[in-house]
């Protein structure tokens, strides 16, 4: 209890020093901690663009990410300590550790205080991370129930990727279609950038960019019509913006998937997306400069990625990955294509024929001495996995080799995450704590 009365002392002391911010926003990069904050930093400042903005605050702390009982924690987890400022078990969204209670949220207590409040994200609208802020529910797999906790949560806006399973009849609490039960509930639903443009402030939002996830931000010019992370933060401003303020939570979700498979220029894109909606959140700062804060950490670091390995011999070469066009799934896509047109024409889909598409949107080279020049022992991983029916993996595999980036897993480990901070309040997230102290910091200032 004297623990409890001495860390709540010490809260509002901070706030009292720092300031009370009207307007809080929190950036959430899945899967991202140092390695992936320093990969797209050099690859922006190898391709002339600079530094990144979440790299330029003047604000920084270490923040470690263990979840209750386990070193390593999954993004359930994560976001409710990071939500709610309590360690949970693995796979639970703003459920207690022993499971016997509901958590509330930095996003509830906003909502609670007068503030309006949007979660956005990259990924479906009830995965795990945006779940942490608005459901109760024991598992993170219930993604029809956590959309039911959506509705109920009265939330202001809710943007990027689509609700998973929205019509899922299996559930014991089946009422009927996610978005026909939001819209009964006052929510205005869109589901493309028409919808999401024309809309004005004034009543709830649910907005939606595809049936799924948003398409990579690699892969964006392959999809012109579907809104960015960017794009759902600055109309996410739009919306909320009224005298009480508002807090914000945006997630680039996708880093997370591109660590799980190793895939390099994909991970950086989506750090670089992440930064991009920052950057929306910063304009908007410049106008109420004494009244914003925003924050910018990670739920945790995926993939065990590494700057250089052991066969780089102490280079790196980032910006190769500026060569790389697309994702592996939309390579996937290309290469699935490519097969089809050989079919009709009455012919088979060789290795010379994929060495072809390799060229195009990996740019290896198979003769001269280019850079990317494929050595004789890649040539054979590559045609190995072609033979697999797996191209697109012997492809991050030998990009990664030749811009010097090492992985040492295909899921998430316990490295610390960086966490910096810009703006009032910004100076309390220095330091090295734990990911619970910032839903704590932040529920002090809200």
């Amino acid at each position: 209890m004297k623990k409890i009365l001495f860390l709540m002392l010490m809260l509002l002391a901070a706030v009292s020093l720092y300031g009370k911010p009207k307007y809080v926003f929190l950036f959430i990069g899945d899967g991202m901690a140092m390695p992936q904050r320093m990969v797209a930093e050099d690859f922006s400042r190898s391709t002339g663009k600079g530094c990144l903005e979440i790299n330029n605050f003047p604000y920084h702390g270490t923040t470690r990410t263990k979840s209750a009982g386990d070193l390593i924690t999954d993004s359930a987890a994560a976001a409710t300590a990071i939500a709610c400022g309590e360690k949970t078990k693995n796979g639970r969204l703003g459920i207690s550790a022993d499971g016997k209670r509901k958590l509330e949220s930095v996003a509830k207590v906003a909502k609670r205080n007068g503030k309006k409040v949007g979660i956005i994200t990259s990924v479906t609208i009830n995965h795990a991370t945006p779940g942490g802020f608005y459901a109760n529910r024991m598992s993170r797999g219930e993604y029809y129930e956590i959309g039911l906790d959506l509705i109920a949560s009265g939330f202001d806006y809710f943007g990027g990727g689509a609700v998973a399973k929205p019509d899922d009849k299996k559930s014991p609490l089946y009422r009927g279609n996610i978005y026909t039960l939001a819209q009964k509930a006052g929510y205005t639903v869109v589901s493309d950038r028409a919808g999401l443009m024309a809309l004005k402030p004034g009543g709830k939002v649910l907005a939606r960019g595809t049936d799924g996830y948003l398409p990579g931000y690699i892969d964006r010019k392959y999809y012109p019509e579907v809104p960015t992370l960017a794009d759902f933060t600055a109309k996410g401003i739009e919306l909320l913006d009224n005298p009480n303020g508002f807090f914000m939570m945006v997630e680039s979700g996708a880093i997370d998937l591109a660590g799980h498979a190793n895939e390099a220029a994909t991970n950086l894109f989506e750090v670089l997306a992440l930064d991009e909606a920052v950057k929306v959140a910063l304009k908007f700062a410049e106008k109420h400069p004494d009244e914003t804060l925003i924050v910018v950490t990670g739920d945790h670091e995926t993939g065990g990625m590494t700057m250089g390995f052991a066969g780089s011999g102490y280079t790196m070469h980032v910006e190769r990955l500026a060569l790389q066009k697309c994702s592996l799934g939309q390579f996937k896509t290309f290469m699935k294509n490519a097969k089809k047109e050989a079919e009709k024409s009455g012919k088979s889909f060789t290795f010379d024929d994929a060495k072809k598409l390799l060229n195009q949107y990996f740019s290896f080279e198979f003769s001269g001495n280019s850079p990317m020049r494929v050595s004789g022992a890649d040539e054979e991983l590559l045609k190995s996995y072609f033979q697999q029916g797996k191209l697109e993996v012997g492809a991050r595999i030998v990009m990664s080799r030749k811009a010097g980036i090492g992985w040492t897993s295909g899921g998430h480990t316990a490295m610390p995450v960086s966490t910096t901070s810009y703006g009032a309040g910004a100076k309390m997230f220095t330091g090295f704590y734990e990911n619970t102290d910032i839903a704590k910091k932040l529920k002090s200032v809200l």
